[in-house]
């Protein structure tokens, strides 16, 4: 049988905002019963079918990087987080709808990744003032995801996701809020599940280029496998 294509895909955002349980659910379609903090980097796969339905579709693989949420600013943080960055072909961007700093700190999560922060010591959003062009020509297909949306009040829904439909706009990307405890929320037809597979379409366009490094797959593995083979509770 022919080998399968894949494609990588960073899940980049702070500590607790459910990078795991989000993960787990794309890749496995179950909810996960007992998330743990994730320490380095997690690695999954989703086995997706590009352009479902058409002439042109074809099966291929999807690997998930559940990258730690640390958002501490010291350097061997970072560097050591660097070296997951390499050969990116999308990026989902995941923050906690409950939690406005969550979504304040995805701009230095994407810039980090893309290699674009210039002022690696603080967030770029100041009242507002925050740069659109700085993703206008950026190749890297992104999708913003909200999670916990069952815990937000009934009368604050609307300030919520005014609030996100701002960060959409900034990042250029659809947006997609869920609750990863609930499958529903992805299941087949919904808005959710359409916004998905058109950004997995994206990823795996060839067209699309991607960011590129010499770093060895090799090399990065052995990276994943020294940095994360613990898990803290």
């Amino acid at each position: 049988m022919a080998s399968l294509d894949r494609v990588k895909v960073l899940v980049l955002g702070d500590s607790g905002v459910g990078k795991s349980s989000l993960v787990h659910l794309l890749c496995q379609n179950q909810v996960l019963g007992n998330p743990s903090w994730t320490v380095g980097c997690s690695v999954d796969v989703r086995v997706q079918d590009y352009k479902e339905g058409t002439p042109e579709e074809k099966t291929y693989y999807i690997e998930l990087w559940d990258v730690g949420g640390s958002v501490g600013s010291a350097s061997s943080i970072k560097s050591t987080r660097a070296v997951f960055y390499n050969s990116v072909n999308g990026i989902m961007l995941v923050h906690d709808l409950t939690n406005k700093k969550s979504s304040q700190n995805l701009y230095r999560w994407s810039l980090e990744a893309l290699n674009k922060d210039s002022s690696p010591t603080g967030v770029i959003v100041s009242n507002g003032d925050y740069d659109r062009e700085q993703f206008a020509e950026n190749p890297v297909p992104l999708l913003l995801i909200g999670t916990k949306f069952d815990q937000i009040p009934e009368n604050k829904r609307n300030e919520v996701l005014t609030r996100t439909a701002f960060l959409s706009e900034d990042f250029n990307a659809e947006e997609i809020n869920l609750d990863c405890t609930n499958p529903r929320y992805l299941a087949a037809g919904t808005s959710n599940a359409v916004k998905l597979s058109r950004f997995f379409d994206k990823v795996r366009n060839p067209q699309l280029s991607t960011v590129t490094c010499s770093v060895s797959a090799e090399i990065v593995m052995f990276v994943v496998w020294l940095y994360c083979g613990e898990q803290k509770p």
